[in-house]
């Protein structure tokens, strides 16, 4: 069975990227006026050409109602010029199209083939160079069978081998400086492609959203395995391909119809973290022993071609896969950081390399789970002493409590963010930091109070007498309150902060931490970041970060604090910018990194210097401060 899932899973794949392999069109800019100085108030006149594929349409400026998406033509924001009078296009086809059907008749659009030219005049609204013109164009395309998503592209005056990479900015010296991040391409080894996807995926396995499905893997399998080592090996089988097929499938599909960013954007959905934390929550109360998850008998006939199982075998092959399914999703706050950089090669038209890349990583990331799954096997030969199997059961059912609040605090950054508006930090509404430290500390005294035998859930066996053992566990776990207690009172708590909301030094509850060991940082705001660093001839530090990045929390708790990180960092114009929240500004800024750097890894941190020209760049979370300052002391002497 597990044979023929990773077939259907490879054909899905290949079908899912076939999409993503066109990219049927090349849009260049050009101007007599190239390379010139403007002042303010001059025009500048310019042509932009789109090549088409074969087979394609790009549709015109203007759709009747119902039809595709119209190409728009407009100034890119932060470009210091407005459109001077109407934009002269060249004459549309008109004819019936299928893919657009309108009271049961095709729809005639209005489309241009192989290749379309226009023309603009713009004025500059500043003293610029003429080569800060660059335009935003979106448009979609169809062939005689489908339609393309529409697609947002920024088109300078790029030269011919950024054209010929599907590239679409600038390529000044800045992106051959070699202290900057170069994403993957086609054209370089592909050996070298192979270890940087292995690496992540090693890389993956240490983030903190990998740890609390150790236990719940193992609990899961001790239960279905039974000792049963060739029905072990088939399910830990059927688990890794649950894995692998979500990571490939999921991503490349993102990527296809979000973009390289798309991956960034699902862990950070709110939508996405509620049905998270629906699924933990629902498992909870299932090792809680209130129901059993099972296949549904119907469902399991609809799909015993598929099993070929005997009575409940099917449903246990099911629930593995289910499993890896639900392993990947959780994961993804904290992998899609490594996910999104390997996928920027998609929005670059080349869709093989990160197919591959996306397989070498899940691969890699679900090895050791299928070691991992095998452990019960081992277990199962220990001595059934009592009830100490439920009770494992009913523990691990509050730590996926505890997990679920983590991704509800993820809902409460991203639309709280956007309800409070983006000019400022936001530490959370419901869920902020102390709250949430609150439940753990509640959750970890229910779980000393049950080891202890204080209540029982439906399947507990009675405890007679307490053992040493359940001793030392309870107290552990009244040991972990206390150390979480001193968290809700400012103390910093190390590798947990991953997973909690930003902390608020104003926070009246912050009497154990120290108040001035953070930085002022400008948010959201770019603009006003360089005209301070003109203002005062300093450099300015960009950290790209996300309400949701597991990863950004723990630098922002253990590294920038530093009081040798901090007296660095404060010699710099310091500006936070989020990508993974909901509205323009967070769009705006995720393009921004992937135009400007190639990459949509959270965190991702950039100097620029006084002009917005990079300078540096340091992508991911290191836990080296020595690494970190050196990184900017190369970026000063740049």
């Amino acid at each position: 069975m597990a044979i023929k899932l990773l077939r259907i899973a490879f054909v899905l794949a290949v079908s899912a990227c076939a999409i993503a392999a066109q990219d049927p069109t090349r849009w260049t800019l050009a101007s007599d006026f190239t390379g010139k100085a403007l002042e303010s108030g001059d025009l500048i006149h310019a042509t932009l050409n789109a090549e088409i594929d074969d087979g394609w349409h790009l549709y015109a400026l203007d759709q009747p109602a119902g039809g595709p998406i119209p190409t728009t033509i407009k100034i890119f924001d932060g470009s210091p010029f407005t459109i001077d009078g109407e934009i002269v296009s060249p004459k549309a086809i008109t004819r019936p199209d299928a893919n657009f059907i309108v009271d049961g008749k095709p729809l005639n659009t209005k489309f241009f083939e192989k290749t379309a030219e226009f023309g603009l005049t713009a004025r500059a609204a500043a003293d610029t160079p003429s080569d800060a013109f660059a335009l935003n164009v979106r448009f979609q395309l169809c062939n005689d069978k489908f339609c393309l998503p529409p697609k947002s592209l920024k088109v300078t005056f790029a030269g011919a081998e950024a054209i010929k990479k599907g590239v679409q900015r600038q390529t000044d010296d800045s992106f051959t400086n070699p202290s900057l991040i170069n994403t993957p391409r086609s054209d370089e080894s592909l050996w070298g492609f192979i270890w940087l996807a292995f690496t992540f995926g090693a890389i993956s396995l240490l983030t903190p959203c990998v740890f609390p499905m150790i236990p719940i893997t193992v609990s899961y399998f001790m239960k279905h395995a039974q000792g049963d080592r060739a029905k072990t090996i088939k399910l830990a089988t059927v688990y890794s391909v649950g894995i692998i097929a979500t990571f490939s499938l999921l991503g490349m599909a993102l990527a296809v119809f979000l973009g390289a960013a798309g991956i960034t954007l699902f862990a950070a959905n709110p939508w996405v973290n509620l049905v998270i934390a629906a699924i933990f929550i629902l498992f909870a109360f299932n090792l809680f022993g209130f129901y059993e998850i099972a296949i549904p008998a119907s469902l399991l006939t609809k799909l015993d071609k598929v099993t070929r199982a005997e009575e409940g075998k099917g449903s246990a092959y099911i629930g593995a896969l289910l499993m890896g399914l639900t392993f990947t999703l959780t994961s993804f706050t904290c992998t899609s950081p490594f996910i999104g950089t390997i996928l920027v090669s998609t929005a670059q038209g080349n869709w093989k390399m990160p197919l591959l890349g996306m397989l070498v990583f899940s691969s890699v990331f679900a090895f050791p789970f299928f070691l991992l799954a095998t452990v019960p096997r081992i277990l199962h030969s220990l001595p059934r002493s009592g009830g100490w199997l439920n009770s494992v059961k009913v523990v691990m059912g509050f730590l996926e409590i505890a997990a679920a609040i983590k991704f509800l605090s993820n809902i409460d950054l991203v639309w709280g963010a956007a309800y409070a508006g983006s000019n400022g930090p936001f530490y959370g509404f419901a869920f902020t930091r102390e709250m949430v430290l609150t439940v753990w500390v509640a959750i970890g005294i229910c779980i000393g109070l049950y080891i202890l035998g204080t209540f029982k859930f439906r399947h507990d066996s009675p405890i007679k007498k307490l053992s040493p053992l359940r001793v030392i566990f309870a107290g552990a776990f009244f040991a972990l309150c206390i150390y979480l207690t001193s968290g809700i009172f400012g103390r910093k708590l190390g590798e947990l902060e991953s997973f909690l909301p930003p902390k608020n030094a104003e926070s009246r509850f912050n009497v154990l931490g120290n108040k001035e060991e953070e930085s002022k940082w400008i948010v959201n705001n770019l603009d006003e970041a360089l005209a301070r660093a003109k203002a005062e001839n300093k450099n300015v530090f960009i950290d790209f970060t996300g309400y949701t990045c597991t990863n950004c929390r723990w630098m922002e708790a253990n590294i920038f604090p530093l009081p040798e990180v901090k007296r660095e960092m404060d010699k710099f114009i310091l500006v936070r910018l989020y990508t993974d929240g909901e509205g323009e500004v967070y769009e705006r800024q995720q393009l921004m990194e992937q135009e400007s750097f190639g990459t949509v890894a959270l965190p991702f941190y950039a100097i620029m210097n006084k002009d917005g020209k990079p300078i540096g760049t340091f992508p991911g979370l290191t836990r080296s401060s020595a690494e970190f300052i050196d990184f900017l002391d190369k970026a000063k002497q740049n």
